[in-house]
């Protein structure tokens, strides 16, 4: 049978010195470094979150950056290409009128050169009636 006599209690007082010295020595010091690890953990996770979130939040503004970008070039473009139709439409408009001027001068040139020719041929009718009456008849007339 067992007795309990005083030894339970030396035991009982031994038990408890030994787990409070283990829980100084041994488990309250693993139980702060898992307690620090956790929280650099979770500071690392709340790091990632963050900088995912700056990540996909530049690239929001990059993307309307490029999108910007583009319309605006697009509007530059087609202003560009406006304002070269106008300058080629003026160019052609310039051209005409100059052609047109020029046609319009070649025509009085023509014109008065062909009256010309024909004042001078009207006067060397008589004369070529002359010499051809003259080889008909074969004699001066």
């Amino acid at each position: 049978m067992i007795s309990i006599d005083s030894s339970v209690f030396i035991q009982i007082a031994n038990f408890l010195f030994l787990i409070w010295i283990l829980n100084k020595v041994l488990y309250r010091p693993i139980r702060d470094m898992l307690s620090k690890r956790k929280d650099r953990v979770a500071g690392m996770e709340n790091g990632i979150a963050t900088c995912l979130q700056e990540a996909q939040e530049k690239d929001a503004l990059f993307s309307n950056g490029i999108r910007e970008a583009r319309a605006k070039g697009a509007m530059e473009k087609d202003k560009m290409i406006q304002d070269a139709q106008e300058e080629e439409k003026a160019i052609v408009r310039k051209i005409n009128e100059k052609a047109q001027t020029e046609l319009a001068k070649m025509r009085v040139k023509i014109a008065k050169d062909a009256e010309g020719v024909r004042q001078s041929l009207l006067q060397e009718v008589d004369r070529f009636a002359n010499d051809i009456g003259e080889k008909i008849l074969g004699r001066a007339v």
